[in-house]
């Protein structure tokens, strides 16, 4: 049996100064340079939800607030597969990959309103701001390609 995608979305969130939050995954606290190690906020969709609507309420759980305004949104889908070693591991063994939707949002808020704190089990554990050039450097290898293709799309955005 071939598993299916997950549905995602995820937020390139600029700041003022066209750079781009970036959070540290909380199950890899000491890959403090290792791909992966950083991210882009990004989560599941639910059954029939909308990515516009989804990407709000994945910001207000994973890092604490909503207070943005979409941009842009990709005008593709992206795709990843997991590595095969994460097949059956990771993503609740239920899935190969993801199918993605990703937008590119204006903060809105204070840094102070960021708070990585507020979920009882928090993806992450520390956040900065970064460039937007530096995305691919921080990803895993299997998602490098979307953070390649997002660094290009969005790139009127960054400072």
């Amino acid at each position: 049996m071939i598993l299916p995608y997950r549905d995602n979305v995820g937020a390139l969130l600029f700041n003022a100064a066209g750079q781009v939050l970036v959070a540290r995954r909380a199950d890899l606290p000491n890959a403090e340079g290792a791909a992966g190690g950083w991210q882009l906020p990004q989560g599941g969709m639910d059954a029939g939800e909308d990515p516009a609507i989804a990407i709000f309420r994945e910001l207000e759980e994973e890092i604490g607030t909503a207070k943005a305004e979409i941009l842009a949104e990709h005008p593709s889908w992206l795709f990843y597969d997991l590595p095969s070693e994460l097949i059956g591991k990771a993503l609740g063994g239920k899935y190969r990959g993801q199918r993605q939707k990703w937008f590119a949002l204006r903060f809105l808020g204070d840094d102070a309103d960021i708070r990585l704190d507020l979920d009882p089990h928090p993806e992450f554990d520390a956040w900065r701001w970064a460039q937007l050039q530096e995305l691919p450097a921080l990803a895993v290898a299997f998602k490098r390609a979307i953070y390649e293709d997002l660094a290009r799309e969005f790139a009127r955005f960054g400072g």
